[in-house]
């Protein structure tokens, strides 16, 4: 497995998908991979680049992987849409983040501590304090 240039990785509760290329463009690996797998499977490889759809998940993910030695780029979820093909299912938005993550023109979301996290479910945590406290104001 030490070809594997780039990982396109597809997020999910218990099943990740992964669709791996090579320095060339060509697909060397597709596969689900448990929750409890995951870490170990990118423990195994060589430095690659990996592509991930930006959610809540994917900036723990990214950690995990970046303390691996890996390269991560998030990317927002309609960034990576004109990239699928056909229907949408786990192993076609593998392949897609797999191909959008290459592109010289994507832009990227940076890929916050557990600390900016934290600050950031405070603030929506008020936001939503703050509209049902107007909501109960208004009834």
């Amino acid at each position: 497995m030490t070809d594997i240039a780039v990982i396109g990785l597809d997020l999910a509760k218990s099943v990740f998908q992964i669709h791996a290329v090579n320095q060339q463009g060509l697909p060397v690996l597709k596969r689900q991979v448990r929750r409890g797998e995951l870490l170990k499977f990118f423990q195994k490889l060589s430095p690659c680049l990996i592509g991930m759809e930006a959610c809540g998940s994917a900036h723990y993910w990214a950690r995990e992987f970046e303390a691996l030695g890996h390269t991560v780029r998030l990317m927002p979820p309609n960034y990576v849409k004109p990239y699928l093909k056909r229907g949408k299912t786990d192993a076609r938005d593998a392949e897609a983040i797999c191909e959008a993550v290459t592109r010289p023109t994507m832009q990227f979301v940076p890929v916050k501590s557990v600390e900016q996290q934290s600050v950031l479910m405070l603030h929506s945590s008020r936001d939503l304090l703050v509209k049902q406290k107007t909501m109960l104001i208004n009834a």
